[in-house]
């Protein structure tokens, strides 16, 4: 009996601690995310190239609302949507009285920054490219300082319209609008 009175404390310790440490793993939707066309934001920047239309040709920053200007058209609603649909809705909004049979093509020219926070070199904003990883973030944003947990990161992300927070490995790949916080390590 005193043994297992040992025992269910000890469990009772472990269950207190670890109720205190505070982790918060990634939900799976930040993975899924990965999978997923990208979708524009504040602060992406696109290239619209209507062919045999030079001067309908430029580049257009998202802003704030979400929207961006184009000739013509007015404004567009890009926030939510993937470039495939820019197109979709360009050439649509095209055929209504200006042009007969538009060609439409829409890339990504900037995308939105990400944001370093913590125990790094340099906290700050930083320009997103394709392939980054919260690991190659970090060292852009000057590295570990000393009291940096070098194992893991929170990563804050917009999912869907919700802003979600959870832990992750220092491996994994970043999107942007992305906001990564070190946390400074226990011992």
């Amino acid at each position: 009996m005193k043994r297992l009175s040992l025992v269910s404390h000890a469990l009772l310790a472990g269950l207190v601690l670890s109720g205190c440490s505070g982790y918060r793993p990634a939900p799976a939707a930040f993975h899924e995310m990965l999978d997923q066309p990208y979708r524009l934001g504040a602060g992406d920047r696109i290239r619209v190239t209507v062919f045999e239309q030079a001067e309908l040709t430029n580049t257009y920053s998202v802003d704030q609302s979400g929207y961006f200007a184009f000739p013509l058209v007015g404004a567009v609603p890009a926030r939510g949507h993937t470039a495939q649909q820019i197109e979709a809705t360009l050439a649509a909004k095209l055929r209504e009285g200006y042009l007969r049979d538009p060609d439409v093509s829409v890339e990504i020219d900037r995308y939105r920054p990400i944001f370093v926070m913590g125990e790094v070199g340099a906290a700050g904003q930083y320009s997103y490219v394709p392939g980054l990883t919260v690991q190659k973030a970090i060292a852009i944003a000057g590295g570990f300082t000393p009291r940096a947990n070098q194992g893991s990161a929170d990563i804050t992300r917009d999912i869907n319209g919700k802003v979600i927070t959870g832990r992750v490995r220092t491996s994994d790949p970043l999107l942007p609008g992305d906001t990564i916080y070190v946390r400074e390590r226990l011992f």
